[in-house]
């Protein structure tokens, strides 16, 4: 019955929570979909871990996204803006991640000021100019099983470090990472394809 007492020696694993951090691929990660990556997780907990990369913009202009799904885009700006590779789940289907959270139909609130939105009406909203201020839309998101990335980090696949809205919002997709890395005080370059082997 002892054991019904030492709860607290198990917490660390239970209790990581990695919501609104950034995950910073390491270089010997071997999954292609994430190398060289920054992903933001928006949701973690015992049951598992959701994100969106935020870092790797594909070859489709949000002019090109709302023009398949007849949405209309008033903003010649707005559609310049590039879609990213969100994850390897669910490709088909839109992810935007925004600033402020606003009062949309599903609307993950990752925090005070971020939102993950997966219904239509922000993007309806982003292409007549009342959506939400910045936002990010991805095409797929990164999942992770109960206990996977806990034990991902365990092998040094990823570091990680508390996010800032900055670096999601107001920096190009080629400086997120040294940014998110400059958190950490490292630089990418620096890192070996070894590190954190010991």
């Amino acid at each position: 019955m002892r054991g019904l007492t030492t709860d607290y020696n198990s917490a660390p694993v239970a209790q990581v929570n990695l919501t609104n951090h950034f995950l910073i691929a390491m270089p010997g990660m071997a999954d292609p979909n994430f190398s060289r990556t920054l992903t933001y997780i928006c949701e973690h907990s015992a049951d598992g871990a959701l994100g969106v990369v935020v870092n790797r913009p594909i070859d489709l202009t949000l002019a090109a996204l709302f023009d398949r799904l007849n949405l209309l885009l008033d903003s010649e700006q707005v559609g310049k803006a590039a879609v990213y590779f969100g994850g390897p789940v669910q490709t088909d289907c839109g992810f935007v991640l925004h600033n402020p959270v606003g009062d949309w139909k599903s609307t993950l609130a990752v925090k005070e000021g971020v939102g993950l939105t997966t219904t239509k009406d922000v993007l309806e909203a982003i292409g007549q100019g009342g959506g939400p201020e910045k936002f990010l839309v991805s095409l797929g998101y990164s999942g992770w099983g109960a206990g996977q990335l806990e034990s991902e980090l365990k092998q040094n696949a990823w570091l990680t470090v508390e996010a800032k809205d900055a670096i999601l919002f107001d920096l190009p997709a080629e400086a997120r990472l040294p940014a998110a890395m400059g958190l950490l005080g490292v630089d990418y370059a620096s890192l070996s394809d070894e590190a954190g082997h010991a």
